[in-house]
């Protein structure tokens, strides 16, 4: 390990620019060669600098979910989906000020979000864009059935202040390995179709079809209708989306670096990264555990607790010393960056640049 990182106070956030760079490069030409526009969520990395970068790659703007991310975002963006239901006048307020270069679509799945969007956007003076949600599978939001879909479609169509553009979902339920996720993406074509097909009747045929998640997005050509897609783990991955087939090992960029600060159990190795660096949540998937070592899949983080990770030795010859330095690749990348103030890049062993998650939180940022 190069000395650069030993001067790293663990536990701690490190991305391997490299890997992280090949990840974009790698969904930029996906989307090419399926026509499609790459909106990526930022809720992965939360950083302006790296959403510049996306958009450097070929990504056409982001995808947000709360009003603290846009806000940060449109300091590198000016193309913009809120992938959430903006329900509150201070979350509309903080919306509604973000900069007028800013060209900001809204999803949502009810006449109540509509109003308030609506209302909210004619006393800004500014126009919002509206995408209809639709419920594909999973069960969280969205309008239920191609009638609903229509008629809040019309509504937004007709809005003050408002522009209906088109329609969202997230096929978030869908978590098997890659090659078996036939039977369901087919499942999510059988409740699109219909509403595609009451839309374009209606009059109102979307320009945008918006969808996909990270475990589905090199198959998110096979949805009906879509558009863009909207991955936000892919620029990291982390050990489920390695474990669905989605990625490599070597195509995980972020892991917490931690080290050794116990060895007095006999089988396992005590390490510094617990749930508050790691998160606790558990792969739902053979093996278990809250992350694994990088380079080292068989030695698993079998328990966590606030400020210590467990590592389980009973599948490897391998005995760490207290001081020694692990990777740990995270189970969800997504809330382990979430944890973070700082996350590091590295090249070649070498530290060489290090960013702040400033869209953490909730608080605006005059609020700090």
């Amino acid at each position: 390990m190069h000395p650069d990182l030993e001067t790293i106070e663990t536990p701690a956030a490190v991305v391997e620019l490299d890997r992280m760079e090949a990840n974009l490069r790698r969904v930029a030409e996906y989307c090419r060669t399926h026509g499609l526009a790459w909106r990526p969520h930022v809720k992965t990395h939360k950083s302006p600098w790296l959403a510049a970068a996306q958009i450097r790659a070929g990504a056409v703007g982001v995808t947000v979910a709360t009003p603290r991310e846009a806000e940060v975002m449109a300091e590198s963006v000016e193309e913009m989906l809120l992938a959430y239901p903006p329900v509150g006048a201070t979350k509309l307020a903080r919306l509604m000020a973000l900069p007028a270069g800013v060209r900001l679509t809204v999803g949502l799945d009810s006449r109540a979000a509509l109003e308030g969007l609506s209302a909210a956007a004619r006393e800004a003076g500014r126009t919002v864009g509206v995408v209809v949600e639709i419920d594909v599978g999973m069960g969280r939001v969205g309008v239920q059935t191609p009638d609903d879909a229509v008629a809040l479609a019309r509504e937004a169509a007709e809005a003050t202040a408002a522009e209906y553009r088109g329609i969202m979902f997230y096929p978030g339920h869908i978590r098997s390995h890659v090659d078996a996720q036939g039977g369901e993406i087919r499942a999510v074509n059988d409740r699109l179709g219909p509403v595609l097909e009451a839309l374009g009747s209606a009059g109102l045929a979307p320009d945008i079809v918006s969808g996909g998640s990270t475990p589905t997005l090199w198959r998110s050509h096979e949805f009906e209708g879509l558009t863009e897609v909207r991955p936000g783990t892919n620029i990291f991955n982390d050990r489920t989306t390695a474990e669905v087939g989605a990625c490599g090992s070597d195509e995980c960029a972020y892991t917490v670096l931690a080290t050794v600060v116990s060895t007095s159990v006999p089988g396992q190795a005590v390490v510094d990264a617990g749930s508050k660096a790691l998160a606790k949540e558990e792969l739902r998937a053979a093996g278990g555990g809250y992350g694994v070592v990088a380079g080292r899949p068989e030695v698993a983080v079998k328990a966590v607790s606030e400020e210590h990770g467990i590592l389980d030795l009973s599948a490897t010859e391998w005995r760490p010393e207290v001081g020694s330095r692990v990777r740990i690749v995270p189970n969800h990348v997504c809330v382990s960056v979430n944890l973070q103030e700082w996350v590091h890049g590295v090249r070649d062993g070498r530290l060489v640049e290090s960013w702040e998650v400033i869209a953490r939180g909730r608080s605006s940022p005059a609020a700090g």
